[in-house]
């Protein structure tokens, strides 16, 4: 009998945890969708809890505000951008062809996952998370880096230079990125495309 008795606990322990995330998977896929129709400057707290067709109470049992929303879809988009650069990285053998993937999967990526982009940056908005996503931003950066000084190291150069080095290629990279996505009316596609192929070329010439 007690056996029975903990077994229904523990089942109903599990369903309460299965909805509970469920819930939750659907205020942070709502917050997504209506950022993609509406941007995210317009996303409310009202505005999931309709979405969800739940009330704004139901949505603040699971997050604590609109940021903590936020906080957890960008982070979601730094793992979906690392998978992407990982792979783009496999595919090469030399640091000068790892180097040049994984900068154009960088710039595939923004540019298939604008909302993702955005919120993780803060184009046009606040950059969510207030600097707790060290780990995951950075991770673009340490692979510019890897490749950077290996390229630095089979080319005999001064090793000290590969962090400035590499910061700066980054710089050049989202800052290109970041005028295409900011300005897309009036700047060509393919110019800032074929800037971005030449720079990384240039840069890799230079080390």
């Amino acid at each position: 009998m007690l056996t029975l008795l903990v077994n229904k606990i523990m089942g109903l322990h599990e369903r309460r945890q299965r909805e509970k995330e469920s819930i939750r998977a659907n205020i942070l896929q709502a917050a997504f969708t209506l950022a993609k129709t509406d941007g995210w400057a317009s996303l409310s707290i009202r505005k999931i809890a309709d979405a969800i067709e739940y009330s704004a109470p139901v949505v603040y049992d699971h997050f604590e505000n609109k940021e903590a929303i936020l906080y957890e879809i960008s982070i979601n988009g730094f793992h979906c951008l690392q998978i992407e650069l990982l792979k783009a990285q496999k595919k090469h053998e030399t640091p000068e062809d790892q180097l040049t993937a994984i900068v154009d999967a960088y710039w595939n990526f923004a540019f298939k996952n604008k909302e993702y982009y955005q919120l993780m940056f803060g184009l046009g908005m606040q950059c969510s998370g207030k600097g707790l996503m060290k780990e995951e931003f950075s991770s673009f950066q340490d692979m510019i880096f890897d490749c950077t000084y290996e390229i630095i190291k089979k080319k005999g150069s001064n090793e000290d230079s590969a962090c400035h080095s590499s910061h700066a290629l980054f710089s050049a990279v989202h800052g290109l990125i970041s005028i295409m996505m900011m300005r897309n009316d009036d700047i060509p596609s393919t110019m800032n495309k074929t800037t971005l192929d030449e720079t990384v070329s240039a840069f890799i010439k230079s080390l």
